[in-house]
Parts: structure tokens; C-alpha cells; sequence
């Protein structure tokens, strides 16, 4: 038998436990564990789910690698054509990391209605688009099939939609200016198949997405030129390493771009949460810890006579100080099932229902983002079990200076 926990639990399930002197400061220590893990499992979920939210909608509508000319760089719209008889097009052999290649092409133009109009640009996109990036944006309508004849149907924003008084089966008229000097503008005619609400202000202001011959005929390509390619990588934390060994593989007259390196303004900012996580971490921790020092001391002091009597009948310092410390390990474990259960249900809420909304004008989102990763909600209670232990070993070394004789006679 382990004496040391079967004292343990005697103490914890003795009847005057719970009406002792420390019983409010042992419910205090079990609040702050709690509050501390759900602090702690909250942030972190909404946290990098805010980051993993973003970083899908960026590659969603510009792809995760880009390969261009370098005429294009400091453009959205494409004016040099690239040929599509690659060695990477269309399956990027020499580099496995990728999972997909699409060719793309934009150029800028303006819808007119007959009461308002509106700068675009107009993503031309053809047979090998993977519409399952974007498909969870879709608000309204159906997805166009560009596989066979072209046809006139395109994806708009919620917002331009609603700016234009546009919807689902509106015809409507864009102009795309000419590139040669006093040339009258083409116009297409388009219709409205779908409507796409992404929350991100910069694409849903912008973009309208339709058949890449379109463009191909407007700047009089052919069939074999487009103007860039999109590039999706297997693992996203190794989009660096990949972009690097892409550029390699890539004639020179080509240039490669990752959306880290062309929206560098949105990943600085999203690299903040992870400083702003770790300072969570820390302080809920320390808060935790100090409140499970102090319930351990005062629990000492209780326990003083009790002490003693055991000293007195043997018992050496490092099994008086385990008796304690499975007192505290019990506190621990409760503080932490609370918070576990609060903190995953307010997660799920949130998953579920949206409860908490986000100005997607300052966030990128509607409403706040959650990624629920067990394993991330293992190493956060292992964590706090690992800090609270280690830190609990310091106050019980007191109970090594306890006199056997004057404990006994404390009072």
C-alpha cells in the first residue's frame, strides 16, 4: 500500500476538509487553475485558429506560391503572358512538396450598371482551378463549369453584389481598357452564377472570378498563355523551404513569390498572436501557481500537529512532504477537470454558433475563428500539472524544519 496516498485521501475526503480554515483558500487555488487552463485553452484555439483562418482565405483566392514574370511583380493584373508548356505544368514533378498547380490570369476592368459602377479585377481561371479552396465562401448560386465551352458566368462578392444591386442570374457589362492609346475599351457581358463572402475586405472589394479565355482573347493570347501560376504546398510551415526549392526549378526569366512574401503586412500582424499567446501562458500559469503555493502552505500550517505525530513515528521528511503533495496534485486535477469542461464548451459554442463576432475590417473575419486541437489541449494540462508540481517541491521543503516536539504542542 502507498501510505503516503492513502493518508492523502483521508485528509481530502475527512469531513471537516471542507469546513476548515484553508477550505475558502483551497477553493480560491481551484478557481485559479480553472480559470487559468480556460484562459490558456481559449486563447491558443482562438488564436491560432485567427491565424489558420486567415492564412486559408489568402491562399484561397491568390494561391500559397506564385510564379509570374517579373513584369508582374509589383501588378495584380497580368500583362506578359507566360507559356503553359512547362516542365512543372501541370503536375510539378521535380518538387513533391506541391499538391497543386492552376494557371490564372487577371486583368483590371469596370462593371456598369445603370446606376452605379465599379473598379475590378477579373481572375481569369480554366479547367484545372481547384474550386474546394474557395467553395466554403460560396453564399449563393452554383459553381461555374470552365471545363468545356466558355461561357459568360462569374463568382462575385457579397459586396460588390450589393454595391452594384447585383444578383444571382444579373446580367451586367464590364469594360476593360485597351493597352494601346486612344483604343476603345472591350466589353464582355457577364452573368452572376454565384456570390462569395469571404470577410476579407481587400479580395471581396475586388475580385470577380470568371473563364480565363475571356482575358486570353481580350489580350489576344492564345490558348497556350496565361498569365501566372498558383501553387499549393502540402504542409503550409514549409512554404519557405518549398518557394525556395520552386524558384530553383523554374526558368530564370520567372519569378516565384510566396503570400507570406506578398502580403507580408497580414503575416507580421498574425505573428503577433504568437507573442501575445505565450504572455497569456505565462501569466495564467504564474497566477495558477502562486494560488497553489499559497493553498499548500496554509495546509501545512494546518496540518502542523499532524506533522509532527508522523515525525515522531518515523516518518521521514520526503514522505511527509509526498502526503502534501498528492493533497495539492488532487487540487490540481480538479481545477483543471472544471476548466477543461468550461473552456472546451465555450469553444464548441463558439465552433458551432458564432457567438463571438469579429469587425472583419480590423480581423480579416466574421466572427471569431476556433481551432480545436486535442493535442494542443494535452500538452497545455500537461504543462500546467509539469510548472505547478515543480514549483510546489519549494514551500513543502518547509515542512523538513519542522520540530517533531514543537509541532505536536502547536496549537
Amino acid at each position: 500500500m502507498n501510505l503516503e496516498y492513502f493518508i492523502a485521501k483521508r485528509l481530502i475526503t475527512a469531513k471537516d476538509y471542507k469546513s476548515s480554515i484553508s477550505a475558502p483558500i483551497i477553493k480560491i487555488a481551484i478557481s485559479a487553475i480553472a480559470i487559468g487552463i480556460i484562459m490558456m485553452i481559449v486563447s491558443v484555439a482562438t488564436g491560432i485558429g485567427l491565424q489558420k483562418k486567415i492564412r486559408d482565405k489568402v491562399s484561397a483566392f491568390n494561391g500559397q506560391i506564385i510564379i509570374s514574370n517579373y513584369d508582374n511583380n509589383n501588378s495584380e493584373v497580368t500583362t506578359v503572358p507566360i507559356s503553359k508548356k512547362q516542365d512543372f505544368y501541370p503536375n510539378f514533378k521535380s518538387v513533391p512538396e506541391v499538391s497543386h498547380i492552376q494557371a490564372v490570369a487577371s486583368k483590371a476592368g469596370i462593371i456598369r450598371t445603370e446606376n452605379a459602377f465599379e473598379g475590378i479585377i477579373f481572375k481569369g481561371v480554366g479547367a484545372d482551378y481547384d474550386w474546394n479552396n474557395i467553395k466554403e465562401y460560396i453564399v449563393e448560386g452554383k459553381l461555374p463549369d470552365f471545363t468545356k465551352v466558355l461561357n459568360e458566368d462569374v463568382i462575385i462578392s457579397r459586396f460588390l453584389a450589393d454595391r452594384l444591386n447585383l444578383k444571382i442570374g444579373d446580367e451586367f457589362n464590364t469594360f476593360f481598357i485597351k493597352e494601346e492609346q486612344g483604343k476603345l475599351p472591350n466589353s464582355r457581358r457577364f452573368k452572376i452564377a454565384a456570390i462569395f463572402n469571404s470577410g476579407f475586405q481587400d479580395f471581396d472589394a475586388t475580385y470577380i472570378i470568371g473563364d480565363i479565355r475571356h482575358i486570353q482573347r481580350i489580350n489576344k493570347w492564345n490558348e497556350n498563355q496565361v498569365g501566372a501560376f498558383e501553387i499549393f504546398v502540402k504542409d503550409f510551415n514549409e512554404i519557405k523551404t518549398v518557394g525556395n526549392k520552386i524558384y530553383e526549378s523554374t526558368s530564370s526569366s520567372l519569378d516565384t513569390k510566396t503570400i507570406v512574401e506578398k502580403y507580408s503586412y497580414i503575416f507580421d500582424w498574425l505573428q503577433l498572436f504568437d507573442f501575445n499567446i505565450v504572455i497569456i501562458l505565462g501569466i495564467m500559469i504564474l497566477v495558477a501557481t502562486i494560488n497553489m503555493v499559497v493553498a499548500l502552505l496554509v495546509l501545512i500550517l494546518e496540518r502542523t500537529q499532524m506533522i509532527g505525530i508522523l515525525k515522531s513515528m518515523g516518518a521521514n521528511n520526503w514522505s511527509v512532504r509526498k502526503i502534501f503533495l498528492y493533497n495539492a496534485f488532487y487540487l490540481i486535477l480538479r481545477g483543471l477537470f472544471w476548466g477543461n469542461l468550461i473552456g472546451i464548451s465555450i469553444l464548441l459554442i463558439q465552433q458551432q454558433f458564432g457567438v463571438i463576432q469579429l469587425n472583419p475590417e480590423n480581423y480579416y473575419v466574421n466572427q471569431a475563428p476556433v481551432y480545436l486541437n486535442w493535442v494542443y489541449i494535452l500538452l497545455l494540462n500537461l504543462l500546467t500539472i509539469s510548472v505547478c508540481f515543480l514549483v510546489l517541491l519549494i514551500p513543502s521543503y518547509i515542512i523538513t524544519k519542522i520540530s517533531p516536539v514543537k509541532a505536536i504542542r502547536f496549537d
